[in-house]
């Protein structure tokens, strides 16, 4: 399985996906912490892969995405951005409507 492969099994298994470093608990990075903190706010159940446990995954999610740096968090399979974008969509309401419309479009699905 291609490294485009990995990702996109990935990011069609979860809804609302993070690539970060380091876990949820342990955030290995300030800006990862921000997107955690900002889900958890939102009262999001979310998957996340760290990217610091698989060096070929995280490359290849540099190119998937066409993003350089991490986190980051996908929606539906989407890419919604890193920490400025996450935390400035959670700042402004639009976050929590985006993963609330998630949850139903994937409830819908279902």
């Amino acid at each position: 399985m291609s490294i485009n492969e990995r990702i996109e099994a990935q990011l069609k298994e979860f809804p609302v996906l993070l690539y970060m470093k380091g876990n949820p608990d342990f955030p290995e990075c300030g800006f990862s912490s921000q997107v955690v903190n900002a889900l958890k706010q939102c009262a999001q159940r979310f998957a996340y892969v760290n990217i610091l446990e698989d060096p070929d995954l995280r490359n290849g999610l540099k190119e998937y995405s066409n993003w350089p740096t991490f986190p980051q968090l996908y929606v539906n399979g989407e890419l919604i951005g890193g920490s400025d974008i996450v935390v400035q969509m959670f700042e402004s309401g639009e976050l929590k409507k985006e993963l609330q419309a998630a949850g139903q479009a994937r409830d819908a699905e279902s």
